[in-house]
């Protein structure tokens, strides 16, 4: 699974704070990591310099195999309750992606099928 940071500049993208977020979304995701291939951070301060609520944003985007990206973004007032934010709605989004491919009976659906098709190719 690749991780890339990309931030705006209002918020300085340090080696550090790249590590940090590989290391937080890989702890969340950790049972996806077979299934994700990318996973995109977008960190961007709306106010810039100056100082309001909720002016942080988190925009994660990931990819798995096969199928189309899934994007969230979270707005709070640290860089670190957004990314917490943003990965739990990942985390559900991943969850509803990964429950339609199969029914209720644990069976592959039709779109499931598609999924497989594609990687074929």
């Amino acid at each position: 699974m690749q991780f890339q940071l990309n931030t705006d500049e209002h918020i300085q993208g340090t080696e550090q704070l790249a590590a940090w977020v590989e290391t937080e979304l890989k702890g969340k995701l950790t049972r996806f990591r077979d299934q994700l291939t990318r996973i995109e951070a977008h960190m961007s301060d709306a106010n810039g310099v100056r100082v309001g609520d909720h002016d942080k944003r988190c925009k994660l985007e990931a990819r798995m195999a096969g199928l189309q990206p899934v994007v969230v973004s979270h707005d709070a007032g640290t860089v670190a309750d957004a990314l917490h934010g943003a990965a739990d709605k990942l985390l559900r989004a991943l969850d509803s992606t990964v429950g339609k491919l199969r029914d209720a009976h644990g069976r592959d659906t039709i779109r499931g099928a598609a999924a497989d098709a594609v990687d074929e190719l």
